[in-house]
């Protein structure tokens, strides 16, 4: 073999190739530097911003694998190998990737808002169009909520990032609300004593905002009083369900009656 045809095709393999491939690692060292510190002041803004952790992980290492990708097929493109049919086979599998994961990406999506936006955390109370409970964990695709009897639910966070939601857990105080009632002959007057009087010795029923007391409906069978009054949230049910116990036991005592539903049959004769 003629080595100086030899040294004359690597001489010119080194023309045509060697600019492309330092070029190329010039680009692969720069856009990698590139890349870490764009992760780097992601990670930051993240943290700033009090972003869920497990959502920072997930997101920096999406954008990074992202910009790897990108920052590969942009050398490939240098050194000179054709990269469209490459990127055309790649965006149909993408596609076809994305239709048969709709639903879970959907979810994906509607985690990612939800951490973001944070509309409930950990350890709130909410109520969404199918379930009541407390949030014990959020992930990426799910809210996992603990009911009041202690059964675990989990609700994929696209619909449930989408639609509408309560959260009591936002404001620190609850108004809590009742209606009793009495019966027709009664003294109103003395009803509404009582009522006032009960809201007043229980020192978890708040002064500011004050207590609503009025007579709200003339029933069928009952004179209705309502009653509101504001409470620490965490003292919701405890008010609640004590109010209902000590309304009970003191209308007797003082004489007011609670009436049950009742009718009245005329006959005539004709």
């Amino acid at each position: 073999m003629d080595t100086q045809k030899i040294i004359d095709q690597l001489t010119t393999l080194a023309i045509d190739w060697g600019p492309r491939l330092l070029g190329a690692i010039a680009v692969l060292i720069i856009g990698s530097i590139l890349i870490r510190l764009l992760t780097k002041a992601v990670r930051k803004m993240m943290t700033r911003s009090n972003v869920n952790i497990s959502l920072q992980k997930f997101l920096i290492n999406m954008i990074n694998a992202i910009l790897r990708v990108m920052l590969i097929l942009s050398i490939l493109g240098m050194i000179g190998i054709e990269m469209t049919s490459f990127i055309a086979i790649l965006g149909a599998a993408g596609l076809a990737i994305g239709l048969a994961l709709s639903g879970t990406l959907q979810n994906f999506a509607g985690g990612v808002l939800i951490l973001l936006q944070k509309p409930y955390t950990v350890g709130d109370f909410i109520q969404t169009s199918d379930y009541t409970g407390t949030v014990s964990e959020i992930q990426i695709f799910n809210t996992i909520l603990k009911t009041i009897d202690n059964k675990t639910v989990i609700i994929p966070n696209g619909p449930l990032s989408v639609s509408s939601l309560i959260n009591y857990s936002t404001e620190p105080i609850r108004r809590v609300d009742w209606t009793f009632g009495i019966a027709y002959g009664d003294s109103s007057d003395k009803a509404k004593e009582v009522l006032s009087r009960l809201c007043d010795e229980d020192t978890r029923i708040l002064k500011d905002p004050e207590t609503f007391i009025a007579l709200s409906e003339l029933g069928d069978s009952s004179v209705n009083f309502v009653v509101r009054a504001w409470v620490q949230s965490s003292d919701y049910w405890n008010v609640f369900f004590d109010m209902n116990e000590k309304v009970y036991k003191t209308f007797t005592t003082e004489g007011l009656n609670i009436p049950f539903p009742q009718m009245d049959v005329h006959v005539h004769n004709s």
